[in-house]
């Protein structure tokens, strides 16, 4: 997987950027599919001190792109907490995908057993 690290307002340590990886590879292990991954992290002057680091995440997928920010009084939490929300948009998708596929094996069996009687 490509990954695009940017950041503004913020210098990029290499605990961050660790951790950054860390946290992307457990997402490709679940998406093997994942071309790339654009990370921006921005430390923001304006917003009050309980929310004044950003983290915004697009995964790359084949169909439509996974996206997921969140603000945070901490980078690392920050972080995190937009992994979760990947992960979580990563497990609607599958069993989404499961689903249909389960709903489409049910009527072919059902029209099979049909076309029996």
């Amino acid at each position: 997987m490509k990954l695009v690290l940017s950041t503004h307002n913020l210098t990029l340590t290499e605990a961050i950027e660790n951790h950054v990886i860390s946290k992307l590879e457990k997402l490709a292990r679940l998406q093997q599919r994942a071309v790339e991954a654009r990370v921006l992290l921005e430390r923001d002057h304006a917003r009050a001190q309980e929310q004044q680091f950003i983290c915004s995440i697009r995964l790359g997928v084949r169909g439509p792109d996974l996206f997921a920010e969140d603000c945070e009084s901490d980078l690392y939490a920050a972080i995190d907490k937009v992994i979760k929300k990947l992960e979580q948009q990563i497990r609607t998708r599958h069993n989404k995908q499961k689903a249909r596929k389960h709903k489409q094996a049910a009527e072919t069996k059902r029209r099979r057993q049909e076309a029996a009687l």
